[in-house]
């Protein structure tokens, strides 16, 4: 599956775990990295049914390894950014849904793929920023496409203009993370989170992670039309017939306040 040392895939039972093993750079993303996270997502064992990256040592992930920045040009700079592009693009648009174990650093590169991720657990450890702004850069890994739909364009703009910092709280409270849990926490509360949806059924999994998104984004008589469609085809689904009649029977657990 893969043969590059700064990241660990395994299965367990049927979540894809993902680490990423470079806690004495802070897990800094570079070319090679991002290739195998992509190579990973896009050949992921049939068993599996929902995913979980994580980060070894303290930070989740400190963005970009500054030692791999490279002079390009602009037609350089172009395609490396679509490189990255394409292998977040396996992440947020795979086959299973994705969450993100986050503690520690969640900057730069590392915020854009936890943002390429469908549920973000933080612990009180983590924080979050983009320093590219200060730095003379721009982000480069989808980070003005996804984040601003998490936070807002007016949140963004700050965090790249003044160099701003959110802490676990407060980045959970403008929408960075939809979960936050206590220090050292984070993993395990992902993979209670992973091991819950994989039992979904897959093709809804399938249509919340692929179809959902798109939606949002379509003017609302498509966004209609596109719902009515993919709605049908989930519950023609012999799984979702089955599930429907356990419901219907009394065999399926009633939603419960938490």
């Amino acid at each position: 599956m893969n043969s590059n040392p700064d990241i660990h895939f395994e299965m367990q039972d049927t979540v894809a775990v993902v680490r990423l093993t470079r806690p004495t750079k802070r897990n800094a993303l570079n070319d090679k990295l991002i290739a195998s996270l992509r190579h990973i997502f896009e050949n992921l064992p049939a068993t599996a049914k929902a995913a979980v990256i994580a980060g070894d040592g303290d930070h989740f992930c400190a963005g970009l390894d500054l030692s791999d920045l490279q002079e390009r040009d602009a037609g350089q700079g172009m395609h490396h950014s679509r490189s990255w592009h394409h292998a977040l693009e396996r992440v947020q648009y795979g086959p299973v849904p994705v969450v993100a174990a986050l503690h520690g650093a969640v900057v730069g590169g590392g915020l854009e793929l936890a943002s390429a991720c469908h549920i973000r657990v933080a612990d009180e450890s983590a924080f979050y920023a983009l320093p590219e702004g200060t730095r003379g850069i721009f982000v480069g890994g989808g980070g003005s496409v996804r984040i601003p739909r998490l936070i807002g364009v007016a949140r963004m703009t700050d965090m790249m203009l003044t160099g701003r910092v959110y802490n676990a709280a407060d980045g959970e409270r403008v929408g960075l993370a939809q979960y936050l849990e206590p220090k050292g926490t984070s993993f395990a509360k992902a993979m209670e989170l992973a091991k819950r949806i994989g039992n979904n059924a897959p093709l809804t999994n399938y249509a919340l992670i692929n179809v959902l998104p798109r939606i949002a984004e379509q003017p609302a008589d498509q966004g209609f039309i596109t719902e009515s469609m993919i709605s049908a085809i989930a519950q023609s689904a012999p799984e979702a017939k089955q599930r429907v009649r356990d419901f219907l029977e009394g065999r399926a657990a009633k939603v419960q306040q938490a």
